[in-house]
């Protein structure tokens, strides 16, 4: 009979996320691959089995960040409106950052001494072509201004990017409500891209 595997898929998530609530929340100098065990509940010697390492538990971390969030985007259905295909996937990028606010602070943080591999960051880079994809069918159905597809997308990323961060740094006025003003940006957003 086989040995029973100590080191599976659930451990490996639980160390995931274990990581990047301690690179968002403490940063680069609190992850340690014996804090990390430690915090988990099991031994070096499986973050080692599972990972090789802190160099490939980074890069892990850094693809299970942008593997989530891509999911997230390419849930959003694509109907015969692309310009409120393109604020449903503005309101998923918000979705995905409350859901996994530890994983959101990793994709978009430099980590010193760290570099995604070519592979990582490619994949990471792939998770936004559902944004340049909407942007560029409202682009060509005539719906957006006759603008480079990628400049519109560059842009609602950083629109969306900013209220995200405002809101989850908690840098906001605590009166706001900010899901409805997160949308009524969305909305003003595509409106201004409007083809006039």
């Amino acid at each position: 009979m086989p040995r029973p595997k100590t080191h599976d898929d659930a451990l490996r998530a639980r160390l995931l996320d274990r990581a990047g609530e301690l690179l968002s929340a403490e940063g680069p100098g609190a992850l340690s691959l014996r804090r990390l065990a430690a915090d988990v509940n099991t031994s070096t010697t499986a973050v080692y089995s599972l990972f090789g390492g802190k160099p490939a538990l980074l890069n892990s971390v850094y693809e299970e960040a942008f593997r989530r969030f891509g999911e997230r985007l390419t849930a959003v259905p694509q109907t015969d409106d692309p310009v409120e295909d393109v604020v449903q996937l503005g309101l998923a990028y918000r979705e995905s950052a409350l859901a996994d606010p530890q994983f959101y602070l990793v994709m978009f943080s430099k980590v010193p001494d760290f570099q995604p591999s070519e592979d990582t960051e490619e994949a990471a880079v792939q998770t936004f072509q559902p944004v340049v994809r909407d942007v560029g069918r409202a682009v060509e159905s005539g719906m957006f201004a006759r603008e480079p597809h990628e400049l519109i997308a560059v842009a609602m990323w950083g629109m969306v990017h900013g209220l995200v961060s405002l809101e989850l740094n908690g840098n906001l006025p605590p009166d706001v409500e900010i899901a409805p003003v997160y949308e009524r940006a969305l909305r003003a957003f595509a409106d201004g891209w409007r083809r006039r």
